[in-house]
């Protein structure tokens, strides 16, 4: 890495923690994760920046400081399982691997699955698993997660599969769709059927579909 791009690493840590990012753990996983490994070639200029980009199929990947919001917010420790829905480009989930035991994360765009895959592969994470599936319905053979992170945006609520899923103490951060606005949720699984939900902050996501992606679909 060249000395530009080393400055606009620190660079963006530093805005990070100007912002209210105060994990010195998840500041350190952002650090270390070379968000212009995720990037397409077109947009590589602007991989330290703190905005969203496109990765195709309609698709993008996250802004760091909402990256860094969502992790922050799951207070993820080393025995952690992970499930994340919507594996994107593969950078949060490259964050997440830095922090937690294992993460399982599905994708619904098969192409996007594919090079997400190639890019984990290449930066050598080793306690990821990745399928192409319905992210809405989890991933029940894996089943209790510690930790969930969804990061498209539901409607409403987020789906009972994901729920049902979370151990209880677990922790799911997810966009949910409310009145024409999408406001990014902390939900704790107190026991059983029980939730206490904290709103975060306003966000902007993709919707989260059902179902595999058809070929033809952009998302």
């Amino acid at each position: 890495m060249n000395i530009q791009d080393t400055n606009k690493r620190i660079r963006l840590i530093m805005h990070l923690r100007n912002k209210g990012i105060t994990d010195t753990r998840v500041l350190s996983a952002m650090e270390t994760v070379a968000r212009d490994a995720y990037v397409p070639p077109a947009v590589l200029d602007q991989a330290w920046d703190d905005i969203a980009l496109p990765i195709g199929r309609g698709q993008t990947i996250s802004q760091p400081f909402v990256v860094a919001i969502m992790t922050q917010a799951l207070q993820i420790s080393d025995r952690d399982k992970v499930l994340e829905v919507g594996t994107g480009c593969g950078y949060q989930c490259a964050v997440l691997s830095k922090l937690c035991r294992r993460v399982y994360t599905v994708e619904r765009h098969k192409p996007l699955l594919v090079e997400a895959e190639k890019r984990l592969e290449a930066q050598r994470l080793r306690n990821v698993t990745a399928m192409a599936g319905d992210g809405m319905k989890g991933w029940p053979s894996q089943a209790p997660f510690d930790k969930i992170i969804v990061t498209a945006a539901a409607r409403d609520r987020p789906p009972a599969a994901l729920l049902d899923q979370l151990k209880d103490g677990g922790l799911m951060v997810i966009p949910v769709a409310v009145d024409g606005a999408q406001i990014l949720r902390l939900y704790k699984k107190e026991s059983g059927e029980a939730y206490s939900v904290k709103d975060l902050m306003p966000v902007r996501f993709v919707p989260l579909l059902p179902d595999i992606a058809k070929e033809e679909e952009q998302g």
